[in-house]
């Protein structure tokens, strides 16, 4: 894979947002003071009277976009990750999914890869937070090609969804032509010494460990799980099935988040070993995103490390 070529999942919302717009009349977007970072100025531009910048004020935000979503129109409703899933997470609860209303949530700069801003706004429990409430579906998106589709394959599913983006650049995986679906993970070769289940901007760092790992014979499987609820249980089981090694990988605490909710289908469904990686339970901190990534070990090197290569 060239990993050269890169750009943020925030830029690619940005864009197929702008372009979903001219599709559908009926969405309309919220954004709260950050439309440059979230890149919803892009439909701002050409949609002025469908844009609503709700200032800083994220929860009214949330139940302005509940209330718009009962009038037959589809709100996007953005912010960063720390604010989105954080401060809003009440109205969340009871003004979005308590009613099952159709509200996306996208919330860009989540994870510790937000980087010099530190622990403050680096959002690592939305994740957990999002995937516990009733029927809200949870996306988390490892590149363009993926986002791209992502951003318009939720304004066909009706009721509320949580769209996890970054600020980082990231790889682009996947080809124009590749086919994903809500609930199906992608599995990325057969390997039968392993599997790394990864999510977001992890899915680079799993295959980058999967092609150095092939150089040494040892060939692993990576499955980019980027609808976390709900969650691919089928593809789980037959990975369990068929390999020793489960490993997950995430720019999240490792309470709650990727890594748990595997656990819980292997609890029900095939008990197994599952080495999760992610933030071990602490907050983040202020750095290049990464040299955090190397710090709380989230990269491929971690991956190699697992296996004992000398």
């Amino acid at each position: 894979m060239d990993f050269s070529n890169k750009k943020a999942t925030r830029q690619s919302y940005g864009e197929a947002l702008q372009e979903l717009g001219r599709e559908n009349e009926n969405i309309v977007v919220f954004d709260s003071d950050l439309s440059t970072a979230t890149k919803t100025s892009l439909f701002a531009k050409d949609f002025p009277t469908r844009f609503f910048d709700m200032g800083i004020a994220e929860q009214n935000m949330i139940s302005t976009a509940a209330g718009i979503s009962t009038c037959g129109k589809i709100p996007y409703a953005s912010t960063f990750a720390v604010f989105a899933a954080g401060r809003a997470y009440d109205q969340i609860r009871n003004s979005v999914c308590y009613p099952n209303l159709n509200v996306k949530i996208c919330a860009t700069h989540a994870g510790i890869t937000v980087g010099e801003d530190g622990a403050t706004h680096q959002m690592i429990e939305d994740i957990s937070l999002m995937r516990t409430l009733p029927n809200m579906t949870v996306v988390s998106t490892s590149d363009d090609i993926q986002t791209r589709w992502a951003v318009k394959e939720i304004s066909k599913l009706q009721g509320p969804v949580y769209l996890r983006l970054c600020r980082l650049d990231t790889p682009i995986i996947y080809d124009k032509d590749c086919h994903f679906e809500i609930g199906k993970a992608v599995q990325l070769g057969n390997g039968t010494d392993g599997t790394i289940f990864a999510t977001g901007v992890t899915v680079a760092e799993a295959i980058k460990a999967q092609e150095i790992l092939k150089e040494k014979n040892i060939n692993v499987r990576v499955v980019d799980i980027h609808t976390i609820k709900p969650i691919d249980r089928d593809l789980i089981v037959k990975c369990a099935n068929e390999t020793d090694r489960l490993i997950s990988i995430e720019d999240h605490n490792v309470i709650g988040g990727l890594g748990s909710a595997i656990s819980e289908v292997l609890t029900d469904e095939c008990p197994k070993k599952l080495v999760r990686l992610g933030i071990k339970d602490t907050f983040g901190k202020s750095g290049k995103a990464q040299d955090l990534m190397k710090l709380f070990g989230i990269t491929f090197d971690s991956l190699i490390d697992l296996f004992k290569l000398n």
